[in-house]
């Protein structure tokens, strides 16, 4: 469909409907995915970072597959880059509501696991400030090694989590019969494993689909209105297709399942980079090395936020402010600034 030839009030309709769809299958992928992980013992922190948060980034992976197929970049960019900093935003909004005044976030989701998911987020955002000050000519496979690398790495953590899981699983198992060490959300999925399988497998087509158009109908609004690529990438662009991580993320402090709330976040956040690969494969041009500044600030705003919530996972602070914790308030000002400073910086 053609967008540029919609009128305003319809793209407005669109954006809002598509806002709505992504919301509500947002809240039914959690559980279904709460109950997949549950029946294989996959653990909270695993069902994050992998089910959800591939499935929470499809409206990225998206959009980044048909800009790299017209290797139109510079919207993908600043968008999976600036999505990485603003789904760090994310947290608080978690904090706020679906945590409330009970404790902070990282009080309630500290899992070591976690610490290892918020490393590789930090080591492959390092790897994309490398990569930037490397010429464009060093390509290898339709890529440069750099994307290659930040693939792996993600991979790697995927294998540490699941070792992790596997032997944590067999302590427990251990100590306590299999019954008592089943998890008791405050709210589950009504229905069988199978009817949990083919919830996810629609709302990742729901979620795929509702996240293109909000997408397009978002992008063609912010033409309209004046925006720079660059800015509507990393800012407007990024907290729509932010919409299922804030969907399933509540829904996941809801039902008690913090430690997945956050490994939806941080294995996003470590996922997004990896489409990189994706874009060089398909358009055939080296993207790291051609990063802008504005991009490696949008990168190094990422280091920083991920790096406070760490912090806060280490300390375990229990004071709240806003109904929030401190490190959730320190993410949100650093945030603001850092967007006062892209503005500056463009």
């Amino acid at each position: 469909m053609n967008f540029q030839s919609v009128p305003n009030h319809l793209l407005i309709t669109v954006f809002l409907f598509s806002t709505i769809a992504i919301w509500l299958s947002g809240i039914k992928l959690t559980k279904a995915i709460d109950a997949i992980t549950t029946h294989y013992n996959l653990g909270e922190a695993f069902g994050g970072m992998v089910f959800l948060s591939i499935v929470t980034n499809l409206p990225e992976i998206a959009i980044t597959a048909v800009a790299a197929y017209h290797r139109d970049y510079d919207i993908a960019i600043s968008n999976l880059l600036g999505g990485i900093a603003i789904q760090t935003v994310v947290l608080a909004l978690i904090d706020v509501f679906g945590v409330g005044r009970s404790a902070p976030l990282t009080q309630k989701g500290h899992a070591k696991i976690l610490i290892v998911e918020g490393l590789a987020v930090i080591f492959i955002l390092s790897i994309v400030l490398i990569a930037s000050q490397f010429p464009a000519t060093i390509i290898f496979a339709r890529s440069t090694p750099f994307e290659w690398l930040i693939a792996l790495i993600w991979l790697g953590t995927i294998y540490l989590t699941t070792t992790y899981m596997t032997q944590k699983k067999k302590i427990i198992l251990s100590q306590k019969t299999k019954n008592e060490i089943l998890r008791f959300p405050k709210s589950k999925f009504n229905g069988s494993i199978s009817a949990a399988i083919l919830v996810l497998s629609i709302g990742a087509i729901i979620t795929l689909f509702a996240g293109w158009a909000l997408e397009v109908s978002g992008e063609q609004l912010a033409i309209r209105w004046g925006m720079s690529g660059i800015l509507f990438g990393g800012t407007i662009l990024a907290l729509c297709t932010a919409l299922p991580e804030i969907s399933t993320g509540i829904a996941s402090a809801k039902i008690r399942d913090y430690n997945m709330a956050v490994s939806d976040i941080f294995g996003g956040n470590a996922f997004l980079p990896v489409l990189f690969l994706m874009a060089s494969l398909i358009g055939g041009d080296a993207i790291l090395p051609n990063l802008k500044a504005s991009d490696i600030y949008l990168t190094v705003l990422g280091i920083i936020l991920t790096g406070i919530y760490m912090i806060g996972m280490v300390i375990h602070s229990k004071k709240q402010i806003l109904r929030m914790g401190i490190d959730s308030l320190v993410v949100v000002i650093v945030y603001l600034l850092g967007l006062w400073g892209l503005v500056t910086l463009i």
